[in-house]
């Protein structure tokens, strides 16, 4: 299987111009069957997403299609069985449409690190974007409308990144609301199967679908806790008050593109406009969150990879009489991709013995202060948490916005360092550590043609609320984002200045939690940052 370099990608701009409007030119498919998508198939069920052409990540077993996980390892691998989500999709009446492109193993911020070429994405003015990742050929599926909807899996932002960039909806449910039975795992503590689409209401027609217990999967949430949740959920009639939004005051950082930062401002005084409440909000240990995951989930995916060695999975090199040490190094050496090399030796020395104190200890410490950090913030309990009760005046939602920045350029992001690259999942990451729902909801900016990604983000469990809130959003047209003109916006009585935000320039600090959170205080005339 050919391995296709970025260069050769951006140099073929011309033939990707041609192809764009047939799709072909975003490379967002590995594999198509047509029999199914014909209507040919006997096997067709009636059921609330009937004749849907439902697209499906690649590390997703699918039976019938290859499952490669978009690498060289895999390549050729057909599971005989559907995951879990799949049959519950085809139970529902759903056409698999095909397998969709992907980072390699789920390992990557822009879908440029597979077997099978990058995810390209075209923007309206003829140049090459990034369409995020690692579920970047889920999302162009839906925007260059060859899907109804897709499935895509998010570990740190996997699905909500590649939505912002491509102007797509993108929900990541509770944790273990969804089966991952047949998931290829990266890091299992952190993967959720999530869905793309182009409105609230299709991707929860299919949440609808497939968010079941499943007995084959041991993170799956059990009955008796799904009732606990329709229990605690509040709906937007069931208040009795106007709606509570947080702004969390350490995701308004220097280096937040200003179009962001004005699109951010504009939707929360929209908001407020329609009798919603604002408040700032603090969540301090979220400035360990980005250092924390890549901490915790190299160090997962390297002990999941290990048994792509070349026996039992992954393809063996020539020369099938060197000895068993070779013979894994080999095979491990010319199958994986750069970045998965990178992440199973990060993980692999944050486990050893050395290490396992210092980072892999410490970040399971953080992570669990992360999420007793968002449990202090939300009016409704942690239905997991013994003895939590929510805080009386909480807010139900936070917004923020999902990446800090619009689609970079393909070739901006080929001369990023890995470390770059890492610090575009900055605002997706808190809720993954803490297995929260969020949905990232597209902006379209009228004096442009970028999409910007804002995220709502819920208690655990309130994956319904985090749903309805995003269609309100729709149906008050707010995804279409007013021209900037300056911050109006009042919080708690007194003007919210965007301006006054913190750093994360020095890296070599954040990643030693020298990020200072934000305190907002100061007049109505103005607003002041203090440390």
């Amino acid at each position: 299987m050919h391995r296709f370099g970025l260069r050769n990608v951006v140099s073929r701009h011309g033939r990707y111009t041609r192809a764009y409007s047939h799709g072909a030119a975003s490379n967002a498919f590995i594999t198509q069957h047509t029999a199914e998508l014909d209507g040919i198939s006997t096997q067709a069920v009636r059921g609330p997403l009937e004749g849907r052409k439902i697209a499906v990540k690649d590390n997703i077993c699918t039976a019938g299609y290859d499952t490669t996980c978009a690498s060289s390892t895999l390549a050729g691998f057909r599971s005989p069985l559907d995951s879990t989500v799949v049959r519950l999709l085809r139970e529902a009446g759903a056409l698999i449409q095909g397998k969709t492109n992907m980072d390699e193993f789920g390992m990557g911020s822009h879908s440029i690190n597979s077997a099978h070429g990058p995810v390209v994405n075209q923007g309206g003015d003829g140049k090459l974007y990034s369409a995020g990742g690692s579920s970047g050929g889920s999302a162009m599926a839906v925007t260059t409308d060859q899907s109804w909807a897709a499935l895509g899996t998010d570990t740190g932002g996997s699905i909500r990144l590649p939505a912002a960039f491509t102007g797509t909806f993108g929900f990541k449910p509770s944790y273990g609301l969804i089966s991952r039975n047949g998931v290829v795992a990266y890091a299992n503590s952190l993967d959720t199967v999530g869905i793309l689409a182009n409105s609230t209401h299709k991707i929860q027609q299919t949440f609808s679908a497939i968010s079941k217990f499943d007995h084959k999967d041991p993170t799956s949430v059990t009955p008796s806790t799904r009732k606990n949740i329709l229990k605690v959920t509040p709906n937007l009639r069931m208040l009795g008050r106007p709606l509570r939004i947080g702004i969390p005051g350490e995701y308004n950082i220097e280096e937040l593109d200003q179009d962001v930062r004005h699109a951010w401002v504009e939707l929360l005084e929209t908001l407020q406009d329609h009798n919603i409440s604002i408040s700032a909000v603090s969540i301090p240990s979220t400035k360990y969150a980005l250092s924390t995951y890549y901490v915790l989930a190299p160090a997962e995916a390297s002990s999941n990879l290990a048994r792509y060695d070349g026996i039992r999975y992954g393809t063996r090199p020539e020369g099938s009489d060197m000895n068993a040490g070779t013979l894994f190094s080999r095979t491990r050496d010319i199958s994986f991709g750069e970045e998965v090399k990178r992440r199973i030796l990060l993980g692999t020395y944050t486990l050893s013995s050395e290490a396992m104190d210092n980072y892999f200890m410490q970040s399971q410490r953080v992570r669990r202060l992360v999420q007793r950090d968002f449990n202090r913030v939300f009016q409704t309990r942690n239905v997991l948490e013994e003895g939590s009760v929510g805080t009386e005046d909480g807010v139900d939602l936070l917004l923020c916005p999902t990446a800090p920045c619009s689609a970079p350029e393909l070739a901006a992001v080929e001369a990023q360092t890995p470390v770059e690259g890492y610090t575009t999942d900055v605002f997706t990451v808190p809720a993954s550590l803490a297995g929260l729902p969020a949905i990232s909801i597209p902006l379209k900016q009228r004096d442009s043609k970028s999409s910007i990604g804002m995220q709502l983000i819920g208690q655990y469990g309130t994956d319904s609320l985090v749903l309805e809130a995003s269609g309100l959003l729709e149906q008050l047209g707010l995804t279409n984002a007013p021209k900037y003109e300056g911050s109006k916006l009042q919080v708690e009585g007194k003007l919210w200045d965007p301006n006054l935000a913190m750093s994360y320039k020095n890296m070599s600090k954040y990643y030693g939690g020298g990020m200072k959170a934000v305190q907002w205080s100061g007049t109505k005339s103005g607003t002041k940052a203090s440390a």
